[in-house]
C-alpha cells in the first residue's frame, strides 16, 4: 500500500516513460490485489467520498491494464479490462443516483415550504413523449375568451326528450 502511494506521487511530476515504468510497477501492484466484481447494492451503502476514492482505484487499474494490453501482457489480464470497465460504469451510476435523489429531496422540502425555484431541473421532470410535454396544460386548454364565453352562456346547448 506504501509504495503505491509513492508511485502516485511520483507520477505527478514525470516524464512519459517515466510513467510508463510507474504505471508497470502500479500494474504489478494491482495484480496481488484481487479486484472482484463491484455490487451496486454495496456502493448505495458508500459515502460520496468513499465512491470518489474507489473511482479513482478502479481508473488507475485500468489505465495499469491499458499498459498491459500494449506490453503484451497476460490474456487473463487482458480479459479484465471489461470488468474494470463495468465497475468503473457501476460506480458511476451510484454516485449519479445518490446526486439525483439529494436533489430530489432537496426540491420537495423547497416545495413544502415555499421556498423553491419556479421550474425543475431538466433531469428532474416528467419525461413522457415530446408531443405531451408540449401540449396545453388542462387549464389553458379549457379558458374561453370573453366573447366566448358569452355565447356559450347566452345559448346554451337544448335538451330534449322524447316522447313514447
Amino acid at each position: 500500500m506504501q509504495l503505491r502511494m509513492n508511485v502516485e506521487k511520483y507520477q505527478e511530476d514525470c516524464t512519459t516513460l517515466q510513467r510508463l515504468i510507474l504505471s508497470f510497477q502500479l500494474y504489478r501492484i494491482n495484480l496481488r490485489s484481487k479486484m472482484a466484481k463491484v455490487k451496486a447494492h454495496e456502493l448505495r451503502d458508500k459515502s460520496k467520498s468513499d465512491l470518489i476514492n474507489q473511482l479513482k482505484e478502479l481508473k488507475s487499474e485500468l489505465g495499469a491494464l491499458r499498459v498491459a494490453k500494449v506490453t503484451g501482457g497476460a490474456p487473463n489480464k487482458l480479459s479484465k479490462i471489461k470488468s474494470v470497465r463495468k465497475n468503473i460504469a457501476r460506480v458511476q451510476t451510484v454516485y449519479r443516483q445518490n446526486q439525483l435523489k439529494a436533489l430530489k429531496s432537496t426540491i420537495e422540502a423547497d416545495a413544502k415550504n415555499k421556498t423553491g425555484k419556479m421550474y425543475l431541473p431538466v433531469d428532474m421532470r416528467v419525461k413522457k413523449t415530446r408531443a405531451i410535454r408540449r401540449r396545453l396544460t388542462k387549464e389553458q386548454a379549457k379558458k374561453k375568451t370573453e366573447k366566448q364565453a358569452k355565447k356559450i352562456a347566452a345559448f346554451p346547448v337544448r335538451k330534449f326528450a322524447l316522447k313514447a
